[in-house]
């Protein structure tokens, strides 16, 4: 089996999931509610930990989908597990509690995003579009909380191993890393800079590809891990993009 490049609408690439609960029945509305998009395939199940990350090894699933148990707050420990079976499938966590710091917590682990059960359904398929496209889906506090803990966690005393990589950066491309960093959108910054949306897009492919990351998301924890951006300072990262509303980044 493993990972397959079957297209689905429009001839986008389908986004291949693999669903994680305890439950069948929830399994099955979950692959109910997601395969009524041509894009998106269930490659698999899994009602435990150990099976999830079998499943992973072999399907290799572009996301992993995670129904997180209230009450539960080991649900999700096995994240880096997920990570090393299937190393480029994103995590998302799907949960009933609105503990920040639960939310916080799957951040940390290598969650790329955390759905609120109470949102309509619609939301957790454009969550799963938005992530297949490498994108976060997270709410300002959670991300602030996470890019606080990582700062803290780092301190200013940590050896900077990557410097060759941000070194390697343009003018241009360090421009474009600040303006992601303060939220604008593609549109915005290809104003700011007097570029156009596709040049945009090509700057952050070739940041991305420079410092090794997948979107949005890492790039604003490698610019806080590495200092290339201050949170405390007047021009801090503005996190709203990722606010409740959840707007697009085009």
């Amino acid at each position: 089996m493993g990972a397959e490049t079957n297209n689905g609408a429009n001839g986008q690439k389908t986004i291949r999931i693999l669903l994680v609960d305890n439950y069948e029945m929830i399994r099955t509305a979950l692959r109910l509610l997601i395969e009524r998009h041509d894009r998106m395939t269930v490659i698999g199940e899994a009602s435990s930990r150990d099976d999830a990350v079998a499943v992973a090894t072999i399907e290799q699933p572009d996301i992993t989908l995670i129904n997180f148990h209230l009450g539960s707050r080991e649900g999700f420990d096995f994240i880096p597990d997920l990570h090393a079976a299937a190393r480029k499938t994103r995590v998302l966590v799907l949960t009933a509690t609105p503990d920040p710091d639960i939310h916080t917590r799957a951040m940390l682990l290598g969650a790329i995003g955390v759905v609120p059960k109470g949102q309509a359904a619609g939301v957790l398929v454009k969550a799963l579009e938005k992530v297949s496209d490498g994108e976060a889906w997270i709410d300002r506090t959670t991300i602030a909380n996470v890019l606080s803990e990582l700062s803290r966690r780092n301190g200013s005393t940590e050896i900077d191993y990557d410097a060759a990589k941000i070194a390697s950066l343009t003018k241009r491309e360090k421009e474009v890393v600040s303006l992601v960093c303060l939220g604008l959108r593609n549109k915005e910054i290809g104003s700011k800079l007097c570029i156009s949306v596709a040049t945009v897009r090509h700057h952050l492919g070739s940041i991305f590809s420079k410092l090794d990351i997948s979107g949005r998301l890492d790039l604003m924890i490698y610019a806080i891990r590495h200092g290339m951006i201050d949170l405390r300072g007047p021009e801090r990262a503005d996190v709203s993009i990722l606010d409740s509303g959840y707007p697009d980044l085009p």
